[in-house]
């Protein structure tokens, strides 16, 4: 497989994309491709120690298998990612019936995240407004939008969520609260949070429709496709050849991103269809400071 360098100076963005193309599984003889990964492997390492905190990794090639990753089962709170599962726990309903993409559902006052969490639909609608549910996962999935993730949330159920995860096999992701009681405490996000393996698995389930119809897929794909938002964390610093496929999370103490980078620009790269995760927590003493990711 070929080496894939880009001119990006965002540190952990290079990492990924060297992620993507460069992993590989062990072996009890080392290769010369091995020999290479262990190299990657301890460049992981030196960056995540820069961090001066907890960095979690994960990345596979779902076409080889290949992989690597840094603490994999290490608990890391989700922020925004956490949208994600529920957007397809919803979807999952869909397919079932119990839900309709086309269904009306009311968005109260009563139900906006406090100003300071991202909340288009409250910024746009003050006095409330009335959405369908596929207008409402576009908002939750693409925007990260606060409060329809809430009213999605509270239409799905929590413990739907967890169950539809389990039937998964998924069992390093949790969704326990809602935005809002993340933003009444923080210390609640720690009691959702995923590790890069569980995250890796979400993805890979995504990727080969397990618990999804192929129209339901292809709906979340769109939505992590067309998100605005981090654009220059992601998007703008990648060739436009590279499609990504993401759904981001930031708090004031820490970043977790999940990504799925497509090269198809034959020309220059082999086509690679990739899903991967990253989760970084900087922890400095008592207090936590935001770690880009």
């Amino acid at each position: 497989m070929k080496r894939i360098f880009l001119p990006i100076g965002f540190l952990f963005l290079t990492l990924i994309i060297i992620c993507a193309c460069n992993a590989a599984s062990t072996s009890q003889k080392l290769t010369p491709k091995d020999k290479q990964n262990d190299k990657l492997r301890k460049q992981i390492e030196q960056i995540a120690s820069e961090a001066k905190g907890r960095v979690g990794v994960a990345a596979e090639v779902l076409e080889t298998g290949e992989s690597i990753s840094l603490d994999p089962h290490g608990r890391f709170p989700m922020q925004s990612v956490y949208k994600l599962p529920i957007g397809m726990a919803a979807l999952a309903q869909v397919d079932t019936g119990k839900l309709n993409l086309e269904q009306k559902v009311r968005v109260e006052k009563s139900d906006f995240v406090r100003l300071g969490q991202g909340s288009p639909v409250r910024d746009r609608y003050p006095n409330g407004v009335e959405l369908t549910l596929s207008e409402l996962l576009r908002f939750t999935v693409s925007e990260s939008d606060g409060t329809t993730s809430d009213v999605v949330l509270d239409l799905v159920g929590v413990e739907a969520v967890t169950k539809y995860l389990n039937e998964l096999g998924i069992n390093e992701i949790i969704v326990a609260n809602s935005e809002k009681e993340i933003g009444r405490d923080r210390e609640t996000q720690y009691r959702n949070w995923a590790s890069p393996h569980g995250a890796v698995q979400l993805l890979r389930s995504l990727h080969e429709r397990r618990g999804l119809s192929e129209q339901s897929q292809q709906l979340l794909s769109k939505h992590m496709t067309e998100t605005p938002t981090s654009a220059k964390r992601l998007k703008g610093l990648l060739p436009k050849t590279v499609v990504v496929a993401h759904k981001t999370g930031t708090g004031g103490s820490n970043t977790a991103l999940l990504l799925r980078p497509t090269i198809s620009d034959s020309s220059h790269y082999p086509t690679v269809n990739t899903w991967l995760s990253l989760f970084s927590c900087q922890t400095l003493g008592p207090t936590l400071s935001h770690a880009r990711g």
